[in-house]
């Protein structure tokens, strides 16, 4: 085998790996959004951790990739491949199509999050409010302080 030769092996091993790490990510992301939608947030943390550690591992990948492969004078996967492994075009399509349906998960959990947390805020502000029209209900004495118009209970 030539030098070259072992490089687009290793590329290809590289770019399998990948694919992998991006399939298991995808699959994170939809079970983040199935507990998102199922308001399971006990999941949630554990969920968010394994993602934190995915997404990181995923950019640590990119880039030796890129850094390995595309370090000298190349300007992208595509020319790459073409120029050196015609074969891995369709594994490479399919690590394209995994990192847009993984952006598009993405940015779909974080407008549920927003929703959500709007969602929360809006509540935390008519219990607040609520809390705060309930204050006059007690007099300085305990005693129910209500005002109330009109006739009362058993009077005739």
């Amino acid at each position: 085998m030539t030098s070259n030769s072992n490089v687009i092996q290793n590329a290809i091993q590289q770019m399998n790996k990948e694919l992998l790490a991006l399939r298991e990510f995808v699959a994170l992301l939809s079970t983040e959004q199935q507990s998102l939608l199922n308001n399971d947030t006990d999941s949630l943390l554990g969920i968010t951790e394994a993602k934190t550690n995915a997404a990181n591992q995923l950019m640590d990948m990119s880039r030796s990739r890129r850094q390995s492969l595309l370090g000298n004078n190349l300007d992208n996967m595509e020319t790459w491949i073409a120029q050196n492994s015609p074969q891995s075009k369709a594994l490479w399509s399919d690590i394209r199509k995994l990192a847009d349906q993984a952006q598009q998960l993405n940015t779909t959990n974080g407008e549920l999050i927003n929703s959500q947390m709007r969602h929360n805020q809006q509540a935390l502000n008519i219990l607040y409010n609520s809390s705060k029209s309930a204050a006059g209900i007690y007099g300085p004495d305990g005693q129910a302080n209500l005002n109330s118009s009109g006739r009362h209970l058993g009077s005739g």
